[in-house]
C-alpha cells in the first residue's frame, strides 16, 4: 500500500502539524515532477509541491498541487524545493526553498507562504526571508562547489525561550570543499524576521547534510539528515573506509535544541551505498507511536521509483542509538 503516484515522481516530503484525533487527517506535502524526468537535474529544475491526505499514513488521496514556481522574474520562478510547516494561532507557515531562472537555479533561498486551511497558500510579500550569511556560510563560488547552499528549512518552537529556530542545509565558508556541509541555524520571535546564527553542527564529514528534522526523544535531541555516497568527505572516508560511505538517512545528537550536534555513528540509520531509501522523516502514527517514513529511490533492478514508503516503527535503543524496522517500509518488495 505504499504511495507511488501513477503519473509523477514523488521525493522529499514533510507533514503539516496535526491534532492527534481520529477525525483529523495527515497532510503530506512532497516534491513532485512528471515521470518523464527520471534524471535528477531535470526533475529538480521543475519541481513543485504536491499534496495528499491520509487517515493512517498508509492509504493516501492525492490533492491538487499546493505550491508551484513563482511568476516569471520572481526569486522562486524556477522551482520549489523542500520545506516544512508550522502552525501559530490558526495560521500555517510553510517555509520552502526557491530557485531563480535568471541564476540557473545556482542560488538557494528560503521563503514563506501562509494558509488557514492547508489548501490555499499565499506567498509572503517580503520573500525571501532567509539567505546564506557570508559571516558563517559559503556563498556562490563555482570554483569550489556548484551552488550556493541554503535550503530545506525545518522550523521548531522553543517554549523555554519563546522563539522559533530554523535549521537548514548549509555549507561553511572555510575548510576543504568536500567537507563543508553543516546544519545552519536562524532564530525568530515571530516567524517573519530571522536572525542568522552560526551552524549547529561541525563541518568535516560531508559535502552537505540535506533535509534536516529535529525531534526530542528521552531527553536528547536527534537531528535526522540525509546525504549521498558521493558527498562523503575524503577525510571521513580515510577514517571510516568503505563501510562509512552510504546514501540515505543518518542522524546527529545533542543535549540542547541548538546543539552542538555530533554524528551519532558512522553507519547511518536507513542507508546503503545505493541509497534505496532517502530523506527519512519521523511522525506519530494514529496510536501515538513514533514511526519512520522515507521515499524510495531505486528498486531491486536499479530503476528509479519515486514513491513514499509505509510507516515503520522506530526505537530508541538502550545505548541511545535509533533503530528502524526496515522490513515494514516496503512490505513484500
Amino acid at each position: 500500500m505504499t504511495f507511488t503516484p501513477s503519473d509523477r515522481y514523488l521525493w522529499d516530503f514533510w507533514f503539516a502539524p496535526r491534532a492527534p484525533r481520529p477525525d483529523v487527517p495527515y497532510h503530506l506535502f512532497h516534491l513532485q515532477a512528471p515521470q518523464d524526468l527520471p534524471d535528477p537535474e531535470r526533475r529538480h529544475a521543475v519541481a513543485a509541491v504536491g499534496h495528499a491526505v491520509s487517515a493512517d499514513l498508509v492509504h493516501w488521496k492525492a490533492l491538487p498541487i499546493a505550491l508551484a514556481a513563482g511568476a516569471p522574474g520572481n526569486w522562486d520562478d524556477r522551482a520549489i524545493w523542500t520545506g516544512s510547516i508550522i502552525e501559530r494561532e490558526g495560521i500555517y507557515y510553510f517555509f520552502y526553498t526557491g530557485t531563480h531562472r535568471a541564476e540557473s537555479g545556482l542560488i538557494q533561498r528560503i521563503g514563506l507562504a501562509t494558509s488557514t486551511d492547508l489548501i490555499h497558500w499565499r506567498r509572503h510579500p517580503a520573500n525571501p526571508l532567509v539567505v546564506a550569511d557570508p559571516r558563517w556560510y559559503e556563498t556562490l563560488d563555482l570554483g569550489g562547489w556548484p551552488e550556493e547552499t541554503c535550503r530545506d528549512p525545518w522550523v521548531v518552537y522553543s517554549p523555554a525561550e519563546a522563539v522559533y529556530y530554523m535549521f537548514f542545509t548549509a555549507r561553511v565558508n572555510y575548510g576543504p570543499a568536500d567537507g563543508r556541509g553543516v546544519i545552519g541555524c536562524a532564530r525568530s520571535p515571530d516567524l517573519l524576521t530571522w536572525e542568522m546564527l552560526p551552524p549547529v553542527s561541525p563541518p568535516g564529514e560531508f559535502g552537505y547534510l540535506e533535509v534536516p528534522q529535529v525531534v526530542s526523544l528521552r531527553g536528547r535531541f536527534y537531528m535526522l539528515f540525509c546525504t549521498a555516497a558521493s558527498k562523503h568527505a575524503a577525510h571521513r572516508l580515510a577514517r571510516t573506509g568503505s563501510k562509512g560511505q552510504w546514501s540515505g538517512t543518518g542522524y546527529l545528537v545533542a543535549e540542547k535544541l541548538t546543539g552542538p550536534y555530533r554524528l551519532a555513528d558512522d553507519a547511518g540509520l536507513v542507508a546503503d551505498y545505493q541509497g534505496t531509501y532517502y530523506a527519512g522523516k519521523l511522525v506519530e502514527d494514529p496510536t501515538g507511536k513514533l514511526v519512520f517514513l522515507a521515499w524510495r529511490q531505486w528498486d531491486a533492478a536499479g530503476n528509479f521509483v519515486g514513491g513514499l514508503s509505509d510507516p515503520a516503527p522506530i526505537h530508541v535503543l538502550a545505548d541511545g542509538h535509533l533503530g528502524v524496522e526496515m522490513g515494514r517500509l516496503w512490505p513484500g518488495r
